[in-house]
């Protein structure tokens, strides 16, 4: 099975918002989101419950759990191509996803 490019969404100014969450982290919580993330991109849309699921809307979420604390990651699929969003409302990741889609490029982010 070929392997799912991610990709993280880009905001109009260049900024991406799931970086900015996901450095708040402490450092083990982004530990289990790597791994989650890694997941996601070996697995795709094969990747299913208790790791993942359908929210609504073309959008999913990421779910890592540590010391009972619940985090989400949300993400939406594009082709062979899942695009992470953080993980604020459904509506926001439903509006990038729009975004995206209008314009795959201009919305996929690229470190420096």
């Amino acid at each position: 099975m070929p392997k799912t490019r991610v990709a993280l969404y880009r905001e109009e100014d260049g900024s991406c918002p799931f970086i900015e969450w996901f450095d708040k982290l402490q450092a083990r919580v982004q530990d289990k989101c790597y791994l989650r993330l890694e997941r996601l991109r070996e697995m795709g849309h094969e990747l299913r419950r208790p790791e993942a699921d359908f929210l609504r809307d073309g959008i999913y979420e990421l779910r890592v759990s540590l010391g009972g604390v619940h985090h989400r990651i949300l993400y939406f699929f594009h082709g062979a191509m899942a695009t992470v969003v953080p993980p604020k409302q459904i509506d926001h990741a439903v509006e990038r996803k729009k975004r995206f889609e209008a314009n795959p490029a201009k919305h996929t982010y690229m470190e420096a």
